[in-house]
């Protein structure tokens, strides 16, 4: 009897949900060809729909379409106009940014966000600001925590399980005592999270405490400068190693956010803290203003 790994069970259902998707989508769009080839149209789309005679789409669907369509393309214009704007500052490798740079890409995020980040606050930086992020795994996040339990539909399972949970806990332990005290917000504090290579910041050696303090779920704004994709993640462990080559580390839907979700699920990211002392500002994606 051939022993399956809990990650080939994983892989197959992932597999099955998959197909079972591009079915649903294949009976839609034989059902639907003339209504979706009027959508690929583009921003246009909603607009050709309502001027075609004899298609019979109700005002509320109308109304839908059209501020779905915008409101992409309005998103992916900032996204590429935040790209544009970063480009001039950013060297062509992934390596450390110098102060001029560092300044000027601080001063645009926190321009095209509308919120100040820094890259360094309290007298405390990090080693970098612009490094390669990889792929991490699940994080318990309180006493008795298993990994069917971060999902809360099929469709995230099959995305995000298959990244499987560490061995070990964040570097602050679990993210609440247990489990009727666990909140949403501890919820999005594993599902954003980061790790950062907090014990090469300058100055740790000496005082480890005061750092690991001031580190501990701190706020910071993670940017793809490739694609202008971002999302406000928080430190919830340490590393990576040095040997790996890589400086942060970010959750599966960290890495799903910034685009880096499959494949080699590797990329250079920008990463400065968030000046959130009113915490105001939410864990999770989020879209240039401007």
């Amino acid at each position: 009897m051939k022993f399956i790994s809990q990650h080939e069970h994983y892989e197959h259902l992932r597999k099955k949900w998959i197909q079972k998707q591009k079915n649903i989508l294949e009976k839609f769009w034989e059902n639907h060809a003339d209504f979706l080839r009027h959508l690929t149209l583009g921003g246009l789309g909603s607009l050709v729909i309502l001027s075609t005679p004899g298609m019979k789409i109700s005002p509320s669907i109308q109304k839908e379409n059209y501020t779905q369509q915008v409101y992409l393309d309005t998103t992916l214009d900032k996204r590429v106009t935040l790209s544009q704007s970063l480009a001039p500052n950013l060297p062509d490798e992934v390596t450390n940014l110098s102060p001029s740079e560092e300044t000027k890409i601080a001063g645009t995020l926190s321009d095209k966000f509308g919120f100040q980040v820094e890259a360094e606050m309290n007298g405390i930086r990090l080693n970098r600001t612009y490094g390669l992020i990889g792929g991490e795994q699940h994080l318990y996040r309180y006493p008795g925590d298993t990994l069917l339990a971060h999902f809360e539909s099929l469709s995230d399972w099959a995305m995000f399980a298959p990244a499987g949970i560490a061995p070990h806990l964040g570097a602050w332990g679990y993210f609440a005592p247990s489990k009727p005290q666990f909140t949403t917000e501890e919820k999005n504090m594993e599902k954003y999270y980061i790790a950062v290579q907090t014990f090469l910041s300058p100055g740790y050696a000496e005082n480890p405490q005061k750092y690991n303090e001031f580190f501990k779920y701190r706020k910071m704004l993670i940017v793809n400068p490739k694609t202008g994709q971002a999302v406000v993640a928080d430190i919830a462990d340490a590393g990576p190693s040095e040997w790996t080559g890589k400086q942060l580390g970010g959750s599966p839907e960290v890495m799903y956010l910034l685009g880096l979700g499959e494949g080699p699920r590797k990329g250079g990211v920008l990463y400065f803290f968030i000046n959130d002392p009113s915490g105001t500002i939410p864990l999770g994606p989020i879209e240039p203003k401007k």
